[in-house]
Formats: C-alpha cells, sequence, structure tokens
C-alpha cells in the first residue's frame, strides 16, 4: 500500500523552503541577511589542511565520505546560512576526455589540452552519474545531514566559456589568448564546443538537484576577459541554454562572474535567479544594472579579510548600505576566500552582518 501525501516524509526542498538563505534567493523578507563565501570549504581552515595532507584534491573530489566531510567543516566551525558542496569546476572535463590534474603550486593543468577542431569533435558527453558519482554521491551523503540543520546545499558547475578556457589553454591564464584565437579563428567549432559543454554541465546541475541540492550555482569566472561584444555573441546564447535548461529543476540558480562590471545587465539576461556579482561595483550599482527584480550575491573584497576590524567592518557596512534591507541580499565574498584568511575574521564577520540586520524586515 503506497503511502498518501500526508504520510510521505517530508522532501530536503520543502524542509529547507523556508530557510534564510532560500528566502533571500526569491527576493522574500527574511530575519536577518544570509550569508556564506565562496570556497567557505578549503584551505583557510586546519581541519581541510590535514585532509589535504593525506589526499590529492582529486581524491578528495572523487570519494563521496571526504568530500561530504570538507563540506560540512566551515558548517561546524561557524553559523554560514548555506553550504557549498565540496568539489571543482574541472572535474566534469575528465569525463570528456580530458586529462586534469591539480598540480601543487600551479594549480589546474589540462595535459591535453583542444588545439584544433578535431579535439573539439572527439571529444564526449557522458551522463554525469557515469562520470561525477563522487560528487554526486557527496551530495547524496550530506544534503540530508544539512537539513536536519536546516542548511541549504548549494551545488555548483562551472560555466561553458570558462570550461572552454581551461580546456584550450590547458592551465590557468590571465588573458586567455589562446581560446580566444580559436574563438574567433574557428566560429562554428567554437559553438560546437560550447554546445557539447552545455549538454555535460546542464546534466551535471540536474542530477545534483536530484542528489538533494537545493540552489545552483554557476561560475563564469573568466568571463571578464572578454568584451561585452564578444561576450554577447559567443558567450550569451550558450549561458542562456544552459540557465533554460535547469530552470526545471524548480530550485533557486546564481550566475556568477567576475570582471563584467561593464556589461553586467547583459551577464544577468542569460538568466538566473540571483546574479553574483564582485567586488568591482558598488552593490547598489550592480543591483540597479540587474534589476531590482533579482536578488543579487556578493561582493566584499576578499582581500579585506586580512585588515584590522576597524577597517573591515567600514567595508562590511558599505555592502549592507548599499542593500540597505531590501530583501534578495545574499552577503558573499566578490569571490573566493583566500588561503590564509583567518578564521577568528570568518567567525566576527558572519555575527556581524547577522547582528546588524536582525529583523530588517
Amino acid at each position: 500500500m503506497n503511502p498518501t501525501t500526508a504520510e510521505m516524509p517530508m522532501s530536503i526542498h520543502e524542509q529547507l523552503n523556508d530557510s534564510t538563505f532560500l528566502r533571500a534567493c526569491r527576493r522574500e523578507p527574511t530575519n536577518h541577511t544570509p550569508i556564506w563565501f565562496m570556497r567557505q570549504a578549503g584551505r583557510y581552515m586546519p581541519e581541510y589542511r590535514a585532509i589535504r595532507e593525506r589526499h590529492s584534491m582529486l581524491e578528495v573530489i572523487q570519494t563521496p565520505e571526504l568530500a561530504a566531510e570538507v563540506t560540512l567543516q566551515p558548517i561546524n566551525a561557524f553559523g554560514f546560512d548555506a553550504a557549498i558542496i565540496f568539489s571543482d569546476i574541472l572535474p566534469p572535463l575528465i569525463g570528456m576526455g580530458l586529462d586534469v590534474q591539480f598540480v601543487k603550486g600551479e594549480g589546474p593543468v589540462i595535459s591535453n589540452p583542444l588545439r584544433n577542431t578535431r579535439d573539439i569533435d572527439r571529444l564526449g558527453t557522458p551522463p554525469a552519474n557515469e562520470t561525477m558519482n563522487g560528487t554526486l554521491e557527496a551530495i547524496s551523503i550530506v544534503a540530508p545531514e544539512l537539513a536536519s540543520r536546516g542548511v541549504p546545499l548549494i551545488g555548483f558547475a562551472g560555466a561553458p566559456f570558462t570550461l572552454a578556457c581551461y580546456s584550450i589553454e590547458g592551465r590557468g591564464s590571465k588573458l586567455f589568448e589562446t581560446p580566444k584565437k580559436m574563438m574567433f579563428r574557428e566560429p562554428a567549432a567554437w559553438r560546437r564546443l560550447m554546445d557539447k559543454l552545455v549538454i555535460v554541465v546542464g546534466d551535471y546541475l540536474l542530477e545534483q538537484v536530484k542528489r538533494g541540492a537545493s540552489a545552483l550555482q554557476v561560475f563564469d569566472s573568466w568571463a571578464g576577459v572578454l568584451s561585452a561584444a564578444d561576450y554577447e555573441r559567443y558567450v550569451l546564447p550558450f549561458n542562456r541554454k544552459l540557465f533554460e535548461k535547469i530552470a526545471a529543476t524548480g530550485v533557486p540558480t546564481i550566475n556568477f562572474s567576475t570582471g563584467t562590471s561593464s556589461y553586467l545587465d547583459r551577464v544577468a539576461s542569460a538568466g538566473g535567479h540571483v546574479v553574483g556579482v564582485d567586488w568591482r561595483m558598488p552593490l547598489d550599482q550592480a543591483w540597479n544594472l540587474i534589476g531590482t527584480d533579482r536578488a543579487i550575491q556578493g561582493n566584499l573584497e576578499p582581500v579585506a579579510l586580512f585588515a584590522p576590524w576597524r577597517e573591515l567592518r567600514a567595508h562590511v557596512d558599505a555592502v549592507l548600505h548599499a542593500a540597505n534591507g531590501r530583501p534578495g541580499h545574499i552577503f558573499n565574498l566578490g569571490h573566493g576566500i583566500l588561503p590564509e584568511t583567518p578564521m577568528d575574521t570568518v567567525r566576527r564577520v558572519i555575527e556581524y552582518v547577522h547582528e546588524q540586520t536582525e529583523s530588517q524586515t
């Protein structure tokens, strides 16, 4: 006999529907401004460094129990209003046929980067449940634990352009000249690559929600190397496809990029319930550009966390003042937290943001 709806256990999404973070994503009033930090599970925490002394980056990502443990570390230590699954944007490329390694002192390195149209055509688009099971299983482990504490879990992936940059350059770069050359010289091949990435990233994000993620963030970390016109021609159509695809999940989506202040309105037009902004533009100006009918996430300068409290407090106050208590603000950094950030400072900022915005409705 099948249980009735009333008798069935409440789903994770139903349990967390009224959480402060998800309410802010929907621009609903909250009793304080929610706060989480990009890369909040990572190198600034001694608990994480202890794990990394025994395991490589890929081992942690691909071992569900380890990834779940690292995801919980900042939630256990601080009062963040959301968690983000511990992973990286590049592992989905492994399933497509690229050899991705995380090299100490260098960061991610791809030993067989895309160099011609034939390389692009050989890329596969396998389903995420075949290639990303470590991260997906980590979500299955950690999401119920977080839900029991009232903390939503954010799933994420890299945007097609940012993944294309790494796939072609083979490593990080300031300007990503090699990917841009291919983009300009081989526009048809570029479109094939971006379409493949939309398929892979879209499927991966859909699977994360099925496993328990309550929100999704798309990282377009390198979009800022483009002009507004080139972004609109070579990137925007594919980001729109991606956000249209993941809209079917019904969970809030966050559209994050860096260095795009001069065309933030075009970035926002790709989609996302929330637009993440970096520190290069005051938050109120950014909100006016994306439209007040959208939620916004940001935008404290990560290096400000190294300042003495009197200086740091002024930076935090400036962000809160720009938000002006308007529903739909999620406090975050303008990019990821830096490795040497003092833990006491992280704790103090979280407590201060909560205290300053309590009962703001």
